[in-house]
């Protein structure tokens, strides 16, 4: 007999490298994970992984089984989701993803009230400095913030966001203003890396369209937003930063907008919805609540609002 926990169960091992890392996940001890599979496998009379080492692959059945098993596991999702929405309820387990600074200021705030409006909800928000290398099938809200993932996921806008280029009055005073694109490349510049960007390659683009590349050589760099934008104020270097992060900085003129007639690339802010999460209520409903939430954007609001 296979049950809908078995398939929950044997999807979080496909998804995994190891057993170890199973039993992480699950917070449970490796013994357990292997008995487990180990009586999945009796009850099917198959096998479904082959262990080289510490690592394990799917058998042609055990590819099978997480194929179709997902398939169902969706169904069986929407169709509970279905009768509860017909109830009024939104109900089930939310998996949300974000990048670590955006996601820490603006999009933790809506997780919590999300669950607090809809008891019969649970969330898990997970943050990263590298959310695209996150997998897929592990979200089903995925808040990006910058140059759009490809593929064929759905996205929604949330949001718009512009990229500054900006220093401190005290660096402006000591360097002086960049005049072109090109003079950057005898200042003091700081890369914030993320989304796998090429981090160094800042792109202009002129009144008349024109696109001027630019490679920097970073004095600084790091991976946390909120770092780089402390270096910046601090007067250590010119940073590329988007709008949402030190736009209070700009109004309160710790920081100074450089070459404003130059525009960086947009970084809109845009939430991805995973093929799992396209027909359930408590997806639409928490994008509803982000986009009320990010409308209009919160770093474009007067200061007295």
């Amino acid at each position: 007999m296979l049950t809908l926990a078995d398939l929950d169960f044997f999807g979080a091992v496909a998804r995994a490298p190891s057993l170890a890392a199973v039993a992480r996940s699950l917070d449970v001890t490796p013994s357990a994970v292997t008995q487990r599979l180990q009586d999945l496998e009796r009850r099917l009379g198959l096998r479904l992984v082959v262990r080289s080492g510490r690592r394990i692959a799917l058998t042609d059945e055990g590819e099978l089984l997480i194929t179709r098993g997902q398939l169902i596991s969706s169904d069986v999702a929407h169709l509970i989701d279905t009768l509860a929405t017909r109830r009024g309820e939104v109900v089930g387990h939310l998996r949300v993803l974000a990048p670590l600074g955006f996601g820490r200021r603006f999009i933790a705030p809506v997780v919590a009230r999300f669950a607090t409006d809809h008891p019969a909800i649970t969330v898990s928000l997970t943050l990263s400095d590298r959310p695209a290398q996150v997998p897929e099938a592990t979200w089903d809200v995925a808040v990006h913030v910058g140059d759009r993932r490809e593929g064929a996921l759905s996205a929604r806008t949330l949001a718009p966001n512009r990229r500054v280029l900006c220093a401190s009055p005290d660096y402006i005073a000591q360097h002086g203003v960049p005049s072109t694109p090109q003079s950057l490349a005898a200042h003091r510049c700081i890369a914030l890396r993320e989304n796998d960007e090429d981090v160094t390659l800042w792109r202009f683009t002129d009144a008349s369209k024109h696109v001027h590349h630019v490679r920097v050589s970073p004095s600084l760099s790091s991976n946390d937003g909120d770092v780089v934008r402390e270096w910046a104020v601090e007067g250590r270097g010119i940073i590329m930063r988007s709008e949402w992060s030190i736009a209070e900085d700009l109004r309160d003129g710790k920081l100074i907008a450089l070459l404003p007639l130059l525009r960086l690339p947009d970084a809109d802010v845009v939430a991805f919805v995973g093929p799992r999460g396209s027909r359930l209520a408590r997806t639409t409903r928490f994008v509803q609540a982000l986009r009320a939430t990010l409308t209009p954007a919160p770093w474009r609001r007067p200061i007295d609002s």
